[in-house]
């Protein structure tokens, strides 16, 4: 028995042993297997992830914390868990038809995404600093290989440096930050920080500011907020298609929940500072982000730019400090996922022959070539923008309406202002697809691609006609995620 673990607590960990298990098992399958079975590599991958949900509806949110005080088992982790899953599952799903069109290989490739999620799942539920640690660098690192997994690709080659080298810097800021707080209040769990920060005279706060100035640097990588975002659109743009939307949304959603964790658990007393860097890191994200997505004729690139602006959207969640502001940024990060990956996917179907896919001259008369396809594009690119019924509108609505409610009515008037100028770019990819001449080779749907996108359009549409239930799930999880930083609106 692992030390530390009571044999009750072990029964906690049930969803970790099953996805541990699961990816063992499918690099065991995957060396008896021919390269042509990457569908049943594929399938075995699924299946372990199916495993895992039902291991976490068995284990629920019993509000518990386990292992001396380093996992809690609440529904905030658990509400991230059941995101990371599905985005795992959609991303496996669409992953097929890449696979077999660049010739790589399912097993390894596999098993480094479910090495990615079971990272996501102890950063979800960490509440001690190692333990986090422990699954930030288990997602880090297999997501530094899957991003250079195309090797004959300079860019993939590219992308996989890069983010190996930034992600090793910033990795040096966020320890040293967090070799600040267990110096200074001489623990690493974030209860005990807490405490010790509460008290002004028995730590140093000038040396504690920098502590919290360092950790936020480190986590504003993760999350790819300005001006620690320069990783990101090459990143985006070298690895393969459904990787790069895996890392948009899963890496996001856990980075958030480790993020939520320190501040609001570790760090209540420090709010005022720790709000004031996440406003200017918001205002800066939406801004450049956008900005820079104007210009973009690469899909991956135009998405990853997007995806920084989005990251300045969740941020007014953080800023406003509220039960309403958390549970609106769950919310956002929900909806984000779905049209997100979804819109990789119409990058996956894109690819064809020696075609990338990736530019949006690609998708010129998209709606001749492939109707369906050009309608789920133009959904989940409006959703990206915030335009109703869509899902995407009711979460910008919520995160929004949070931060006029906390006093930040500026900082919402700055996010409206910036939903604006996105719709420019988005809407210059539904032109292409509905206006131009067709180019390019006919994009072939297959069924797991199909699959892939019925569901993202289903989630994207119905949460966005009818939300209330991700409402009530994303305010409960919120809610147990504690009270200590609550503060009243300004």
């Amino acid at each position: 028995m692992p030390a530390g673990f009571s044999p009750s607590e072990l029964a906690y960990l049930l969803p970790e042993f099953v996805l541990t298990l699961g990816a063992l098992l499918v690099l065991l399958a995957d060396a008896f297997l021919s390269r042509d079975r990457r569908g049943a590599v594929i399938g075995l991958s699924l299946v372990v992830l199916a495993a895992t949900g039902a291991a976490l509806a068995w284990v629920g949110a019993p509000h518990q914390t386990i292992a001396r005080g380093l996992l809690s088992m609440d529904a905030f982790g658990l509400f991230f868990k059941v995101l990371v899953l599905v985005a795992a599952a959609l991303t496996l799903l669409m992953s097929g038809p890449y696979l077999a069109a660049e010739a790589m290989p399912a097993g390894a490739y596999s098993f480094l995404v479910l090495a990615a999620t079971l990272g996501m799942f102890f950063m979800a539920s960490g509440v001690e600093l190692i333990t986090i640690f422990i699954g930030l660098e288990t997602m880090a690192v297999a997501f530094y290989i899957l991003a250079g997994l195309l090797k004959p690709n300079p860019r993939s080659n590219e992308a996989a440096v890069k983010y190996f080298l930034l992600g090793a810097f910033s990795l040096g800021i966020l320890l040293y930050g967090m070799s600040l707080l267990y110096g200074l209040t001489g623990s690493t769990n974030l209860g005990t920080i807490a405490a010790a920060v509460a008290n002004p005279a028995a730590v140093g706060r000038p040396l504690l500011l920098v502590a919290v100035i360092l950790v936020v640097a480190g986590l504003a990588f993760k999350i790819a907020a300005v001006p620690f975002h320069m990783w990101a659109p090459d990143v985006y743009e070298g690895a393969p298609t459904p990787i790069t939307a895996f890392i948009s949304v899963g890496s996001k959603a856990a980075s958030f929940a480790m993020l939520l964790r320190i501040v609001v658990l570790g760090l209540p007393s420090m709010a005022e500072e720790w709000r004031t860097l996440f406003y200017v890191l918001s205002v800066l994200s939406m801004t450049a982000g956008n900005i820079a997505a104007l210009t973009q004729t690469n899909l991956k690139r135009m998405l990853a730019y997007s995806s920084i602006a989005h990251a300045g959207y969740l941020l007014i969640g953080i800023v406003a400090a509220t039960p309403r502001g958390i549970s609106a940024m769950l919310i956002y990060l929900a909806v984000y996922t779905l049209m997100q990956l979804g819109a990789f996917g119409i990058l996956v179907l894109m690819r064809r022959g020696d075609s990338a896919g990736d530019e949006i001259q690609d998708l010129n008369g998209l709606f001749q070539r492939q109707p369906a396809a050009a309608v789920a594009m133009l959904v989940f690119l409006l959703s990206l923008g915030g335009i109703p019924p869509t899902a995407g509108f009711m979460g910008k609505f919520w995160l929004f309406g949070a931060a006029v409610e906390a006093g930040y009515v500026w900082l919402a008037v700055v996010a409206v202002l910036n939903s604006v100028v996105s719709l420019y770019y988005y809407l210059r990819v539904v032109v292409a697809m509905w206006t131009r001449e067709p180019e390019g080779l006919e994009p072939r749907m297959r069924p797991a691609l199909a699959l892939t996108l019925a569901l993202a359009l289903a989630g994207t549409l119905v949460l966005g006609l009818y939300p209330r239930p991700l409402f009530d799930l994303a305010e409960t999880s919120a809610k147990s995620l504690g009270s200590a930083v609550w503060a009243p609106s300004r």
